[in-house]
């Protein structure tokens, strides 16, 4: 039999309760002096702690917040290889380009599975133990056949929000010849790793690739099953947003530099645009305007670009922090966005809220409010994490599993 557990006196439930217009996270809700029972994997309640029902085992929340967990839609987790010395050079002044990511492409052909193993699950249990429940994990710092193939591969270990992106930059022995990398990237690459992949994105970009490029790519995704996303518009005006929103794309990622008809577009559109602070911080680029998106009416989301580059953030309270302060959202919106706007980026409507039928993954703060993920930036507030209805702990060696990574760290079901 099913146990159920009771997390009563909830000072604040971030519940993002789902609306009349289908499954899944609705707009940013809250209840106070709340409860919320779980059953088995499942959220069962969610109300007032006076009327809360009685549970096999109750967790005292003594009036902190609980938030959904964090559902972070854009991460590059599998690569090796260290570049810090570009970033600091980056804030001594030297602009930032797309052209350091082969760096990291020679580190990452050059590394173990072993190794490349290793890091990834770092940086999973990283996320973890800050809240995210939920993360997508893309390929791209392979860019040969069994390179892209092995990355997919680990990533599928912990993750089922797998990316193919092949097409990140045309690699240097394919320099001049972006056409056939492409042919490579949309034949016997993808075949190898459409396997292990529910999604293909596009480095839709100068320094890159140009819209046709891109179509190609993601148009041979679709037809092997592969949902399209795209990174647009973070060097510069271009083709990505347009592009996203005529394939049905699930997002477009960046949307630091938009055209008034790209913000038209994601407005009108199913597209969401996902907003990522992070690698505006590390590369000093004017942040995106997600006044205008929301004011527009387009759904907008956060996700961490973790990534050796331009945004080695693992952190989505830290990110929710630079949406409040650098693009001034407010906290109501920053929250919905690294939760229910994620889960909208990643097309789930079983987590990014917590209502009956919900996934159970939340998190509770050190804290009475939400506002506090962006009032006391940098300060640790995640005090406990439930995933799939289990808590988790950091204190034993790591597991993996293809469901979910709360195998990262081991159940523990008593505060």
């Amino acid at each position: 039999m099913t146990e159920s557990l009771l997390i009563t006196r909830i000072g604040e439930l971030v519940t993002n309760t789902p609306g009349g217009d289908g499954p899944g996270p609705g707009p940013f809700a809250v209840l106070t002096d709340a409860a919320l029972v779980v059953e088995g994997e499942r959220v069962a309640w969610t109300g007032l702690s006076a009327r809360a029902p009685a549970a096999d085992r109750v967790v005292d929340a003594a009036g902190r917040a609980v938030l959904p967990g964090f559902v972070d839609s854009h991460a590059h987790l599998v690569f090796a290889g260290d570049r810090s010395a570009e970033f600091a050079a980056r804030m001594a002044g030297l602009p930032y380009s797309a052209g350091g990511i082969q760096s990291t492409v020679t580190a990452t052909r050059a590394a173990t599975d072993a190794q490349l193993r290793a890091g990834l699950r770092r940086l999973a249990s990283e996320m973890l133990r800050q809240g995210t429940t939920t993360f997508e994990c893309k390929s791209g710092y392979g860019l040969t056949v069994p390179d892209e193939a092995r990355s997919v591969a680990l990533a599928a270990e912990i993750t089922t929000e797998v990316t193919f992106l092949g097409a990140h930059v045309v690699p240097a022995e394919f320099a001049g010849d972006v056409a056939g990398y492409v042919e490579l990237v949309r034949g016997p690459m993808l075949a190898a790793c459409a396997p292990y992949s529910r999604w293909a994105d596009v480095f839709c970009e100068r320094g890159a690739f140009g819209a046709d490029e891109a179509r190609a790519v993601l148009t041979a995704g679709l037809a092997r099953g592969l949902l399209p996303r795209i990174h647009a518009s973070q060097l510069g005006p271009g083709p990505g947003v347009q592009l996203a929103v005529e394939l049905g794309a699930a997002s477009a990622d960046h949307c630091t530099f938009l055209t008034g008809a790209d913000v038209d577009a994601l407005a009108s559109g199913d597209t969401v645009a996902t907003l990522l602070p992070g690698a505006e911080f590390g590369t000093r680029q004017p942040y995106p305007d997600a006044r205008r998106l929301l004011a527009a009416g387009a759904v907008v989301a956060l996700a961490t670009d973790c990534n050796p580059g331009s945004s080695y953030t693992s952190s989505m309270p830290f990110c929710i922090a630079l949406a409040v302060r650098d693009m001034r959202m407010t906290t109501d919106e920053a929250v919905w966005a690294a939760t229910a706007g994620g889960a909208r980026a990643l097309r789930r409507t079983d987590v990014g809220y917590l209502a009956p039928g919900a996934r159970a993954d939340l998190i509770m703060l050190d804290a009475p409010s939400h506002a506090h993920l962006a009032y006391r930036p940098g300060v640790p507030l995640v005090r406990a994490v439930w995933q799939a209805g289990g808590r988790v702990s950091a204190e034993t060696p790591l597991r993996h599993d293809r469901v979910s990574f709360r195998a990262l760290f081991t159940r523990k079901d008593t505060q």
